[in-house]
C-alpha cells in the first residue's frame, strides 16, 4: 500500500513544502483562515476549538490548542530557525565578521528603533500601562519575508536575499532572547537544570552523529517538557536543541551530508507545511467587528505603536544602522546593492507576523483585549509593509531586468 510511489510523492511534496513561496503562501493562508472564521458567523466554533484543551494533567501540559500552537509547533520553527544561525555563524556569512557586520548591525537597528518607536507612540496617547508590549514590532518573520522577496525580486542581486536572511536570522535570535530574558514571569529552577541532562544527552548523540529518531525524538521532547515546566517559554527550548547539532560531518560518515544540514532538510517542510500555517490559522483568528470595530482598535495606542514600530520603526532602524555601519566602519555594503534596494529590504522587514503574535500574547495574555488589538495591528502593519516594500522592490526589479536584457549577448544577425 505504501511502496516506491508513495515515498517518492512524500518527497515530492517536502521538496515543494521547503521553497519559499509554498512556505510563505501557507503561513498566509493559515492567518486568512482564521480570520475569515473568527468573523464569520460561527465565531463561536472557532473560539471553541481554540480553547480546547488536550494533554496530560499530571504533567502540567493541559494545554489549549492555542497554546499547544505557540509552545509546541513553535519549537518546531525555532529549532529550523536555530540550525540555520548556527550554519551561519560556522559556515555562512556570519562567520566572516566585515561580511557580517552591516546585516548583523541592520537586525539590531530593526530591534531597537521599532521599540523606541512604539514606546514612545504609547507615551504620548498616555498609555503608560502598554510599555510590556515594547517587543512586539521588533521581529522579523523570515518566512513571510523571504516569500515576499522570492515572487517580486526574480531579478533583484543575490545579495539582497542574503542580507535579508541574515538580517532576519539575527533578528530572530534577538527575539529569543528577548522572550527569554523579558516575558519569563516566574522561574522554577530545577524544571530548568534538569533540562540540561536530556540536553545534553541529546548534544553528545548527535555529536556522534546518531540520526535515530527513536533515540532524539524523547530527548528532545523531554527538554522541551522541562522547559516549558521551568516557566521560561518553550520554543526556547527549540533553539537551545538546534546549537547542540554540529555543522560538519564526523570522520565516521566522510562525505554524508552535515548533522545540521540534514535536520534542516528534514524539518523544514514539517516546519514550514504545518507549524507555522497551524500556529498562524489558531493565533491570527480575531474578531474585528467590522470597519467600526477597525477604526476602534487601530484607535487603540497599543495597536497605533505596533503599527508604527513596524511602518516606521523597523526601515527606519535598518536603514540608519546600515549607513552607520558602512560610514563609520571597515565594513561596507555589497557593491551589488544600492540604497534603494536596501531601502525596499527594510521595508520589508517590517513584516513582523509569527514572533510579533507570540510576543504580543505573552505580553498582554492569549484571548485578551490587548491581545486582540495587537493581532489585528499586526496583521494590518505587516500588510502595509509588505506592500510599501512589493512597491520599491518591484520597480528595482524591472531595472535590473532590463540591465540584464542590455548585457546579454545578441543572437546571430
Amino acid at each position: 500500500m505504501f511502496g516506491r510511489g508513495s515515498r517518492a510523492e512524500s518527497r515530492r511534496i517536502a521538496d515543494v513544502l521547503r521553497t519559499e513561496t509554498i512556505g510563505g503562501a501557507l503561513l498566509l493562508a493559515g492567518a486568512l483562515l482564521g480570520l475569515v472564521w473568527a468573523n464569520s458567523p460561527w465565531g463561536g466554533a472557532y473560539e471553541a476549538l481554540r480553547s480546547f484543551r488536550i494533554g496530560p494533567a499530571a504533567l502540567h501540559l493541559d494545554l489549549s490548542l492555542a497554546a499547544w500552537a505557540a509552545d509546541g509547533l513553535l519549537a518546531i520553527f525555532f529549532f529550523v530557525a536555530g540550525l540555520e544561525l548556527k550554519r551561519e555563524f560556522t559556515a555562512g556569512d556570519l562567520r566572516d565578521p566585515r561580511r557580517a557586520a552591516v546585516p548583523v548591525a541592520a537586525a539590531m537597528g530593526g530591534v531597537l528603533v521599532p521599540a523606541v518607536a512604539y514606546l514612545v507612540t504609547t507615551s504620548v496617547a498616555g498609555a503608560a500601562d502598554a510599555a510590556r508590549g515594547w517587543a512586539i514590532p521588533t521581529a522579523t518573520d523570515i518566512a513571510f519575508a523571504l516569500a515576499v522577496l522570492a515572487v517580486i525580486g526574480r531579478h533583484l542581486p543575490a545579495a539582497l536575499r542574503t542580507f535579508l536572511l541574515t538580517l532576519a536570522v539575527v533578528d530572530d535570535l534577538l527575539a529569543i532572547v528577548i522572550i527569554a530574558v523579558f516575558y519569563t514571569e516566574r522561574l522554577a529552577p530545577l524544571p530548568l537544570l534538569g533540562a540540561a541532562v536530556p540536553l545534553a544527552v541529546f548534544a553528545l548523540l548527535v555529536r556522534r552523529d546518531v540520526r535515530a529518531w527513536w533515540l532524539l525524538l524523547p530527548l528532545a521532547a523531554l527538554t522541551w517538557a522541562l522547559v516549558h515546566a521551568s516557566g521560561v517559554h518553550a520554543t526556547v527550548a527549540g533553539v537551545l536543541l538546534a546549537f547542540t547539532v554540529p555543522t560538519s560531518s564526523s570522520g565516521r560518515r566522510a562525505g554524508a551530508t552535515a548533522p545540521a544540514e540534514h535536520f534542516e532538510h528534514r524539518f523544514r517542510p514539517l516546519s514550514a507545511g504545518v507549524a507555522v500555517p497551524v500556529f498562524a490559522f489558531l493565533s491570527a483568528g480575531v474578531a474585528i467587528g467590522g470597519p467600526d470595530g477597525l477604526v476602534r482598535t487601530m484607535a487603540d495606542p497599543v495597536a497605533l505603536g505596533v503599527a508604527a514600530g513596524l511602518i516606521v520603526g523597523k526601515p527606519l532602524g535598518v536603514m540608519a544602522a546600515t549607513w552607520l555601519v558602512s560610514r563609520f566602519t571597515h565594513a561596507e555594503l555589497d557593491e551589488s546593492l544600492a540604497w534603494v534596494d536596501v531601502l525596499g529590504l527594510a521595508l520589508l522587514a517590517g513584516i513582523g507576523f509569527t514572533v510579533s503574535l507570540l510576543i504580543g500574547e505573552l505580553a498582554f495574555g492569549a484571548g485578551s483585549q490587548g491581545d486582540a488589538h495587537v493581532k489585528i495591528a499586526v496583521l494590518a502593519g505587516s500588510l502595509t509593509a509588505a506592500l510599501l516594500a512589493a512597491v520599491v522592490l518591484r520597480l528595482r526589479d524591472n531595472v535590473y531586468r532590463r540591465i540584464e536584457r542590455e548585457q546579454a549577448p545578441s543572437g546571430p544577425s
